[in-house]
């Protein structure tokens, strides 16, 4: 067999997963016995088909527009796949990002590699002088994001293969 995949390079399994749903429950955490001192909120959503899943909101889950969050709201929630998590059920998960889902406003998370396209090759990034790229803290991000977890909020994209967009915003998630 070719060493090179027959031209392609192999496609990369995507690190985040997200699961999108309605807020049904937030509470303040526990850690232990005693409550995580208010700043970690454990949140239910219920997805369309009525499943249940468990997210952890940290003051280190990036949430998109720092918007706050409530029951009611309709948000996808990304975590990372590869990350440690209890087998029980329901799911429970780290929240890595969060969005509200909103009309016109399409939210991607994942590895952009030196190209600026994503894991699963569906999304390329058309980077302008235009693109604010920050930090999840919001301070401008000083470096290239290629090469990086990203959060990429975008309005419209090609219907090419991978899509391709101008983003609003892309935010580099650095590793701690």
């Amino acid at each position: 067999m070719d060493s090179n995949f027959g031209g392609r390079m192999p496609v990369r399994r995507n690190r985040f997963g997200s699961v999108t749903g309605m807020i049904v429950d937030m509470v303040p955490a526990t850690m232990g016995n005693r409550r995580a001192e208010g700043c970690v909120i454990f949140v239910t959503l219920e997805d369309t088909d009525g499943n249940t899943v468990n997210f952890i909101m940290s003051p280190h889950t990036y949430v998109v527009d720092f918007e706050t969050l409530s029951v009611g709201m309709t948000c996808t929630f990304w975590y990372a796949a590869d990350a440690p998590m209890p087998l029980i059920y329901p799911p429970q998960y780290n929240a890595v990002a969060a969005a509200r889902e909103k009309m016109e406003r399409m939210v991607n998370v994942g590895y952009y590699n030196t190209s600026l396209v994503n894991d699963d090759q569906t999304l390329q990034l058309n980077m302008d002088g235009s693109v604010n790229v920050r930090t999840t803290n919001n301070q401008y991000f000083q470096g290239n994001p290629a090469g990086h977890n990203l959060v990429v909020v975008y309005g419209s994209s090609t219907r090419s293969i991978p899509a391709q967009t101008t983003p609003k915003l892309v935010v580099v998630l650095c590793e701690a």
